[in-house]
């Protein structure tokens, strides 16, 4: 199993990035994904998290409207849409297979940086 996030990098404050994660060795077509946050010093956030179906997401308050999570069952893949960034969102960003309300997998991470 395995989950690789890139897209990451340094942006001002307004601006925009879309995180990606290729999943491979297991069923991602059948699984709940999810992307979590974590700033230094700060607890781990779950920010955004996807059914099987593109139709069923949900969204952290501190993000909600600024936000997209989006799936493409075809590549394996899951992404995440940031807008209109603010410093607040700087983190290392981890992609993470959601089994039954819990984390079964987590990716190595994409660092986001706004500055």
């Amino acid at each position: 199993v395995q989950l690789v996030e890139s897209g990451g990098g340094l942006v001002q404050p307004g601006g925009s990035l879309r995180l990606s994660c290729a999943a491979s060795g297991f069923t991602f077509s059948t699984s709940w994904m999810y992307w979590f946050r974590q700033a230094p010093g700060k607890e781990r956030e779950g920010v955004a998290r996807i059914a099987t179906g593109s139709g069923n997401t949900y969204y952290a308050d501190s993000v909600k409207g600024r936000f997209v999570i989006s799936r493409d069952n075809a590549k394996n893949t899951v992404y995440l849409a940031l807008s209109n960034l603010q410093s607040a969102d700087t983190a290392m960003y981890y992609c993470v297979i959601w089994n039954r309300g819990v984390a079964a997998k987590w990716g190595q991470g994409t660092q986001v940086t706004v500055s």
